[in-house]
């Protein structure tokens, strides 16, 4: 025995002892710990977290969606920009080269009170082939869904045959059309912008998506134009979707699994590596129940050495994490497992998500390669071997019906709750069979445990002094044991107490 681990001296009967108990004895037992640490210095909350956690909050239904804003122009006029300075807040992913958005990508807004979402999408090109293709039609979906249309063009370039041919595609949609004469940063610039009355959608109005300028006209407008709520809310469920973050390395397959889901190309796809900059939000049906799905940009390396449009799609790419409930973590199993899987992994285990382990292009796996691969999954991937694996193609669909099943099985364990009860009669007899080993003379006690919160599980043992780090982690894996917890991460933390003095 190590410091770092602990390894029973023997096998215990914990499993069949705790099976032969009822309630009444969890109930005994519990008050019993509970007299026995009012013995002890209590600090004030934790007077608060032995009074028992509060029930969840209740899952927020959504009986109202707002309505759709479409961003729309051809490449580089400023159009993520203008969408940073209408959120309020620097999320659309700008840089100063053309071609950095290409999906449509959603964000919430606000404007006198009034709630809508905004669609930032790529630039779009008439004619165009390959990956700037896929980026127009992205732009052009995004139209369909939308209740208004912000068209923007460059006024300090005027109007281009690019521009006339948004006009085009802009018509036949048939949506309320606000024009934004974008880069007008001064008054003196102010006559470029009359110059786009010709594009025929009436009066442009001057704006600076980089400083601000105009802004607040625009909105006034636009809000004006806007429905109370979105004609397209019908794909919502009453109680709202459970999110899940796709999240991989770049060119491993995460945007064609998306499109794959949602038999639809929502997500551009090329062989380029790098392609998905922003998050892209999905809704998708899957065997009669809504899930929204959330592409993310491929971490290239880690986030200090990153630069560019790669620095801020790695922050968005966290910050999707945080707004998901699970991440199916896609790895490609014909490839060996890098140094960049095993970050991957680490970034989603910091976020506290449930996890599923997607191994793509298994159906083309040569039988060598799979012996290779368990042994990597073994050494490599111990500290995760709780969350469920599945193997697929994200190109093909081939056994894309074993996700909705792994997802259903890490989100029940993220939001499992053991009864205190439970809790301290599992924790007495595991305690009574494996002590921990004496330090110094000293032998620290738990005193009492309890469950603080879900999503994910965190458990408080109040102890007498430290536990060791391989002692925590032994109780760890018996708690998965017995109470299973597939595709959910745990915490334990300690709360050391001294006995009272007399």
């Amino acid at each position: 025995m190590t410091e770092e681990e602990y390894i029973p001296s023997s096998t215990d009967t914990v499993d069949d002892d705790l099976a032969h108990m009822t309630d009444e004895d969890h109930n005994a037992r519990t008050e019993a710990y509970l007299a026995g640490l009012q013995q002890y210095d209590l600090e004030e909350d934790d007077h608060q977290i032995l009074a028992g956690f509060e029930d969840e909050e209740a899952v927020e239904e959504v009986s109202f969606v707002p309505p759709v804003v479409a961003i729309v122009g051809r490449p580089n006029v400023g159009k993520s920009t203008l969408v940073n300075r209408i959120i309020g807040r620097r999320q659309a992913v700008v840089e100063d080269v053309s071609g950095v958005t290409r999906d449509r990508v959603f964000y919430d807004a606000e404007w006198n009170g009034k709630p809508f979402t905004v669609a930032d999408t790529g630039g779009w090109e008439y004619g165009v082939k390959g990956l700037d293709a896929k980026v127009a039609d992205q732009a052009e979906r995004a139209v369909d869904v939308a209740d208004a249309v912000v068209f923007v063009v460059d006024a300090t370039v005027g109007i281009t045959a690019t521009d006339e041919a948004i006009v085009t595609m802009l018509r036949k949609a048939r949506k309320p059309i606000i024009l934004a004469a974008n880069k007008v940063d001064g008054q003196s610039q102010e006559a470029d912008a009359a110059g786009l009355w010709g594009l025929g959608f009436g009066y442009p109005y001057p704006v600076s998506g980089l400083h601000g300028r105009g802004a607040a006209d625009l909105l006034d407008s636009l809000v004006d134009e806007l429905p109370e709520e979105s004609a397209y809310k019908d794909v919502l469920t009453a109680q709202g979707p459970r999110r899940v973050a796709i999240v991989g390395r770049p060119n491993v397959g995460k945007s064609s699994l998306l499109n794959n889901l949602a038999g639809a190309n929502r997500a551009v796809v090329d062989e380029l590596a790098g392609t998905t900059r922003d998050p892209v939000d999905e809704l998708v049906d899957l065997d009669g129940q809504i899930w929204e799905f959330i592409d993310t940009a491929g971490i290239r390396r880690r986030q200090h050495m990153a630069s560019g449009s790669d620095y801020y799609a790695s922050l968005r790419t966290r910050a999707a994490l945080d707004r998901a409930e699970v991440a199916v973590v896609l790895l490609e199993a014909s490839q060996p497992l890098s140094e960049q899987d095993v970050r991957i992994i680490q970034m989603v285990l910091d976020s506290g998500r449930a996890m599923v382990l997607a191994f793509n292009k298994w159906d083309l796996l040569h039988e060598d390669r799979r012996d290779d691969l368990e042994r990597e999954i073994d050494l490599d991937f111990q500290h995760v071997a709780w969350a469920p694996r599945i193997n697929i193609s994200a190109k093909t669909g081939w056994h894309k019906n074993r996700l909705v099943p792994a997802l259903e099985t890490a989100l029940d364990s993220w939001e499992t709750r053991i009864p205190t009860g439970q809790l301290n009669s599992f924790i007495g007899e595991l305690v009574a069979a494996h002590p921990h080993p004496v330090r110094g003379g000293k032998q620290p006690r738990i005193l009492f445990a309890t469950q603080s919160s879900t999503r994910p599980p965190k458990f408080i043992l109040f102890t007498t002094g430290f536990l060791e780090p391989g002692y925590r982690r032994f109780i760890t894996n018996r708690l998965r044991q017995y109470f299973g917890f597939q595709g959910s991460p745990i915490e334990i933390t300690m709360r050391v107490r001294e006995r009272r003095r007399r």
